[in-house]
C-alpha cells in the first residue's frame, strides 16, 4: 500500500470535492493580487488539505469504526482545519479570486440581502457563536444521536459538514486580526469568546473518559477497525482527545486573539475603534432626536 491508496476516497462524495475545490481555485487566483505572505499561504493550504484528508480519503473507514478515530476526525474538522484557514485570513484573496463581474452581479447583492445579513448577525453573535461551537459537540455526542448518525450516511455527512462549517465561522470570528469595525467583535470580546468555549469541552471530555460503561455501542455492533483495542480503552482515548487537544486548541486561539489585541493597542487602532463607535452613537442619537421632533 502506498500514499495513493490512502488518498483514494472510501466513499466518493462530489459535495466534498466541489466544496473544497472552489475555495482552492479562488485562493490560487486571488493570492497573487492580495499579496499574501508565504506563512499565510501555507496556513491556508494546510487547513484545506487537512479537511480533505479527514473527509475524503480511505481514513474515513477508520473514522466510522473506532470512536477515538471519529474524535480525531472531528478534532480536525472543528478545530485544526478551520483554525489554520482562519489564521491565514484569506478573505481578501478569496474575494480577489472571484471575477469582478460575478462579485458585482451575484456575490455582493447576495451578501446584502436581509436574510443573509440577518443569519450572519445571529450566528456571529458572541453568545450564539460559543453556544453553537460547544453545543454541536455535545449534540453529536449524545448517545442516541450518535448511534443514528453513524448508521445513516446522510446524517453522518450532515454531522461532518456542520462541524466543519461551524468551526470556520467560529475561528473566523475569533482570529480576525482587525479592530471593530470592520471586525464584528472587539479584540477583548474575541478573547473572552474563545476562553468561554474551554470549560465545556474539558467537562465533556472528562465525562467520557471517566464513565465506567460503554457510551457508544454502535462501534461494537458494526465492528471495530482495531480489534486489539478494547471498547473502554477506545472510549477513554476519544475522551482525552476532546479533553486535552481540543481544549489546547482553544487556549492557543485565545493567545492569538490576545496577541492581536495587544498589537492593535500598541498601534493605537483601539482608540480609532472607540472614536468610530462614538461617532456612530452620536449619529444614532441625532437620528432619534430628529425623528422625535417630527
Amino acid at each position: 500500500m502506498n500514499l495513493l491508496y490512502w488518498l483514494d476516497p472510501w466513499e466518493f462524495s462530489p459535495t466534498v470535492v466541489i466544496g473544497l475545490l472552489i475555495p482552492a481555485i479562488l485562493f490560487v487566483r486571488g493570492a497573487r493580487k492580495a499579496r499574501l505572505s508565504v506563512a499565510r499561504r501555507l496556513s491556508f493550504w494546510f487547513g484545506l488539505v487537512a479537511l480533505y484528508v479527514v473527509l475524503h480519503t480511505r481514513l474515513d473507514y477508520f473514522f466510522e469504526h473506532e470512536f477515538f478515530m471519529h474524535r480525531l476526525q472531528h478534532l480536525v474538522l472543528h478545530h485544526l482545519g478551520p483554525f489554520f484557514i482562519a489564521l491565514s485570513y484569506p478573505g481578501a484573496a478569496l474575494r480577489a479570486g472571484i471575477p469582478p463581474r460575478w462579485r458585482q452581479r451575484f456575490v455582493r447583492p447576495a451578501l446584502q440581502t436581509p436574510l443573509v445579513r440577518g443569519v450572519l448577525d445571529v450566528v456571529m453573535h458572541p453568545v450564539v457563536a460559543v453556544t453553537l461551537f460547544v453545543g454541536l459537540i455535545y449534540f453529536w455526542l449524545l448517545s442516541p444521536i450518535h448511534f443514528v448518525a453513524m448508521l445513516d450516511w446522510r446524517i453522518y455527512r450532515v454531522m461532518n459538514w456542520s462541524m466543519a462549517i461551524d468551526g470556520l465561522l467560529f475561528w473566523w470570528l475569533v482570529l480576525d486580526p482587525r479592530p471593530a469595525p470592520p471586525a464584528r467583535l472587539s479584540p477583548g470580546k474575541r478573547v473572552l469568546v474563545v476562553i468561554a468555549a474551554i470549560p465545556p469541552q474539558i467537562i465533556l471530555g472528562a465525562f467520557i473518559f471517566f464513565t465506567p460503561h460503554e457510551l457508544y455501542p454502535i462501534y461494537s455492533i458494526c465492528g471495530r477497525a482495531f480489534t486489539w483495542l478494547s471498547p473502554m480503552r477506545d472510549q477513554q482515548i476519544g475522551g482525552l482527545l476532546l479533553w486535552i487537544p481540543g481544549s489546547m486548541m482553544s487556549v492557543v486561539g485565545a493567545l492569538i486573539a490576545l496577541r492581536h489585541w495587544m498589537r492593535l493597542s500598541a498601534r493605537g487602532r483601539l482608540r480609532a475603534e472607540r472614536r468610530v463607535k462614538a461617532a456612530r452613537g452620536l449619529t444614532h442619537a441625532a437620528s432619534t432626536t430628529a425623528h422625535g421632533n417630527r
